[in-house]
Parts: structure tokens; sequence; C-alpha cells
């Protein structure tokens, strides 16, 4: 754009760049590796037991790895859905059908203990809380499925006064059938707590829809109590618009409130919470007999760890990042790891991480499926005779595909060279950029390549 004088050499240079390459060309030739056929899922929440049973269907070996000592993860405190539908029963008969199934081993109180390998001979120790026992894995896929966690508020007296809540310990009473629900004569619910802050600035997206959702199992057990939900913005989208809709008809009273001007919350003898409404612009003060809080869902605290270990992204909010929202998000940019479920991030309802735990586990089958693997023929190529041992291309090479070994040579003395792993390396040709002795080169990419296409560019 800059030099429209100079635009028309550059149609001409490439040609000759490329007819210069080709004239040196050898042929690249396919490349097939035996594989691991079995599956590593870490996490046993309801993403993760999907995503086994999917594989397992299908014929595949599984190895399901859970830190807690019963499977479940968030679902266990899950007693009611505004589909109508029993989490509990479906929780129940999920556990059951991973027990009894043949082809999954179950790990319980099992952590990741150190991870290696490449798509389709990946290697994984466990470590088993109070046990001496490392179980090591061999696996071709892995499925991370860890879930999240719920934020522990410090906001709004959380804490220091018991008849302040949150909604899973709301969602808990409401599942006993507690005479005091019946007995209460106002609740109030504040939206985004622990989200949509400086800190956490994204939508936890299932707040607004369980705070609905125990807003209509109070109306149902005790249609006299007045209930307030006070919030920044209402999000339940698609088709949990409905249930808004209902509970507006059941008398739940929407109250809005600027994220500068958080509600007061005052328990000295009653609670009472004051809200500065932002339609009528005045502040409103509502006494009630129990506050609950919609809380942030947030990352597992140990997620950075885990991402660590199996050399994965996190986000800037700390959940685990897709290789790509739109071309793939199901998978990570390393081959042969797959995500699904919150650990990803935020869902709105159960059906989402189940739909994406299938996702996970259909794309896992495309590989397991098959007998051998083709790997990339554009690898890196270590020329004996040259290479001493230097090593200077260990360290730089970000797939960790180079290796320094010894070996004794013709004459029995000891020496030493670098070997590379075709299954991992990518071509990325860092390894021949730094070796000082040019022992090591990419197929399709040697230095002779180069220097003619150099030449070509240059016209001399």
């Amino acid at each position: 754009r800059d030099y429209p004088a100079a635009a028309p050499e550059k149609p001409k240079d490439l040609p000759r760049m490329a007819v210069a390459k080709v004239l040196l060309g050898e042929p690249l030739q396919r490349k097939w590796l035996e594989f691991n056929h079995d599956a590593l899922i870490i996490g046993g929440g309801l993403a993760g037991m999907t995503a086994a049973l999917e594989l397992a269907d299908q014929g595949f070996k599984i190895s399901l790895v859970e830190h807690q000592a019963e499977l479940g993860g968030n679902m266990r405190h899950l007693h009611f859905l505004l589909s109508h539908a029993n989490p509990q029963a479906l929780l129940v008969e999920l556990i059951e059908k991973i027990n009894q199934h043949p082809n999954i081993s179950t790990f319980l109180n099992a952590e990741l203990d150190s991870f290696e390998g490449s798509l389709g001979k990946f290697k994984s120790t466990l470590k088993i809380a109070e046990s001496e026992e490392a179980p090591q894995i061999n696996h071709g896929v892995v499925i991370v499925a860890t879930g999240a966690q719920p934020y522990r508020p410090s906001e709004y007296l959380y804490g220091q006064d018991e008849r302040i809540l949150t909604q899973l310990e709301l969602e808990e009473i409401l599942a006993t059938g507690a005479a005091e629900i019946s007995n209460l004569k106002s609740v109030v619910m504040i939206q985004c707590v622990g989200s949509r802050t400086a800190e956490r600035p994204y939508c936890s997206r299932i707040c607004c829809g369980q705070a609905i959702k125990n807003a209509l199992e109070i109306k149902k057990t005790n249609p006299d109590c007045e209930v307030y939900i006070l919030y920044q913005d209402i999000r339940t989208y698609g088709l949990l618009e409905k249930f808004y809709r209902q509970s507006r008809q059941e008398g739940v009273l929407f109250l809005r409130f600027d994220p500068e001007q958080p509600p007061q919350v005052m328990a000295d003898g009653t609670l009472q919470v004051v809200v500065h409404d932002a339609m009528l612009e005045t502040d409103i003060l509502l006494e009630a007999d129990r506050l609950v809080l919609s809380v942030a869902t947030i990352p597992r605290e140990d997620a950075s760890q885990l991402a660590q270990l199996l050399k994965v992204p996190l986000m800037q909010d700390g959940f685990f990042q897709e290789a790509h929202m739109k071309l793939a998000p199901i998978d990570f940019a390393s081959q042969g790891i797959f995500l699904c479920g919150m650990a990803h991030y935020p869902k709105k309802a159960v059906t989402e991480s189940v739909i994406q735990a299938k996702a996970a586990a259909g794309r896992a089958a495309t590989i397991l499926a098959q007998r051998d693997l083709e790997i990339e023929p554009i690898t890196s190529h270590v020329v004996d005779e040259k290479c001493d041992g230097c090593a200077y291309c260990v360290d730089p090479c970000p797939f960790d595909a180079i290796t320094l070994i010894e070996y004794q040579d013709e004459s029995g003395q000891t020496k030493k060279r670098v070997v590379v792993d075709e299954s991992i390396c990518k071509g990325c040709g860092t390894c021949q950029a730094t070796c000082p002795k040019d022992a090591i080169y990419v197929s399709h990419f040697k230095l002779d390549y180069l220097r003619a296409m150099t030449m070509a560019a240059l016209e001399v």
C-alpha cells in the first residue's frame, strides 16, 4: 500500500522463490503411529460422567478421576431444576451406570500427579489421598471436566448472621421441607455477589435462573411470603425467560440497582436491606426474614496447577481456554486434550454441560476410533555425523520434542547427540534456527531451500 511502484514486483518474486524451492524438493513420506485407544477423564461431575458413558458405550476403556470421595460434583447440591426434572434421581442413575459399566475404572480421592507424552501415547500418574498407591495410566486422549466452585462471599454480612444464606444453602433447606419456609414473611435475594466486579467482570450465568427457581419453590411452599430479587440485569435468556414471567405472575418483585450503589445490609435485631431503586430513583427499605446471596461461579483452586501439568492455557478469569471459540470450542491447542463442563465456563443450565460433554466425547471418539494415527511429515531431523550434543536446541523447543541422549560410537567412546520425537514435533523450525552446526533441519524447509529462495528473491 505504501509502495505502489514496487507492488508489481512482488507477484514476480513469489513464483520465482517457489520454483527455486521446488527444484531442490524431496518427497515427504506419510507416517503412521500406533497409539493407545483408552481415555482419561479428569472430573467426576455431570460433564465428566456423561463423557465417560458416551465413550464407554462405544467400547473404549475409560479412567475416570475424581478428586472428592464420591462422584457427582456440583450436581450433588442441586435438588430442583426449572425444567422440573429431578436432578438427584438423574445423579443416582448416572453414578449407578458408571459403577456398573465394565469399560469404566473410577478413581476417587485422586488427582493428577504427573503427565507426559503426546497424542495417542499419554502417560499419567495419579495421587490418591491417604494412600501410597500411585496408579499409572496409559491413554490416548484426555478430557478435562473438573468443573467450578461457588464463590464464598465476604459481602453483605455473610457468615456473621445465620439468616444470611447463599442460594445453594437455601436450596438445601427447601429440599428438606423444613417448616421454617412456611413461617417466613419476607425473603430478599441479591444477585451478582462476587461477579460482574472489577475482579470478576464476567457473568456467572446460572445465578438468575437459580434465584428464580428458588423463588418459585418458596412461593409454592408459602404463597404469602414476599420475595424480592435485587438485580443489575436479569439474564434468564432463551427458554428460561418463561420462568421469569411466571415468577412475576406469582408475585415475586424485582428491583433493579446500579453496581455503583449496591444494597446495604443491616442486622441489628431485625434484618434490613436498603436498595436504591434505579427506576424509581429512591431508596427502598426491605425487612427480611432471610437474605439470600446469588454468588459467583469461580474456577477451581487447583485449575492453574492442572493447566501447568497438561500445558494448556487458562483465560484471564481462570477458566480453561479452548483453542478457538468458534472453530474449536471443545479442543485445546494441544492435540488430544479436550474440554467440557464448567471447567470451561459457567453454564446457564444442566443441559449445556451435558451437550458440551457429549461434544467432547464425540471429538475424542474421532481419534480413538482410528486404527493408526497419521502424523505430520514436516518434522525435524538430526544429522548424526554433525550433531555433537551441544543441546542448544533442547530448551527452546516449544513442544519438548527434543531429548539429549548418550550413546557409544564405533570406537566405544561415549558421546552425546539429540533425538527428535516425531509424534510430538510440529516442524516449527526453532531447533534449526538455534543449531550452530547445521546438524538439525526441518524437512521441506532445509537451509539449502531457504538460501535458494533468498537468492531467487534477490535475483542473484
